[in-house]
C-alpha cells in the first residue's frame, strides 16, 4: 500500500513518543509484579519472560519501514500501544486503509 511522504514523516516522528509512552506502562507493570506476592525468584523468572515476551512488540522495538507503515500502524493499534486517537494528523487516506485492514481482522 501506497503512503504519502507526509504521513511517512508524521509516522517517524511519532514512534518514539509512541514507544516511549509504551514502555512507561510496562515499566510500571513490572513494577507492579516486583511488589507483589511471591518468592523473589518467582518474581524474577517471571519478570524475565515478561521482558523477553515484551521486546518482541513494535511497541518496544520496531523496524522502520515504509513500505510496512500501514501494517505496522495496525499492530500498534491492536497491541494497545497507541489507539486510532493517536492517528490525527494522519491523511484520512491513511486512517481509511487502517481501519480497513482492522475491519477485516479476525
Amino acid at each position: 500500500m501506497e503512503v504519502s511522504k507526509s504521513d511517512w514523516k508524521l509516522f517517524r516522528s511519532s514512534i518514539a513518543e509512541w514507544q516511549e509512552n509504551y514502555m512507561e506502562r510496562l515499566v510500571k507493570e513490572y513494577i507492579d509484579l516486583l511488589k507483589g506476592e511471591g518468592n523473589a525468584s518467582d518474581k524474577f523468572w517471571n519478570l524475565e519472560e515478561r521482558i523477553k515476551r515484551d521486546r518482541k512488540n513494535p511497541g518496544v522495538l520496531i523496524e522502520l519501514r515504509k513500505s510496512n507503515m500501514i501494517y505496522d500502524i495496525v499492530s500498534l493499534i491492536n497491541l494497545g500501544v497507541i489507539s486510532k486517537d493517536d492517528l490525527d494528523g494522519f491523511s484520512d487516506d491513511l486512517k481509511e486503509k487502517v481501519d480497513f485492514i482492522i475491519s477485516k481482522e479476525w
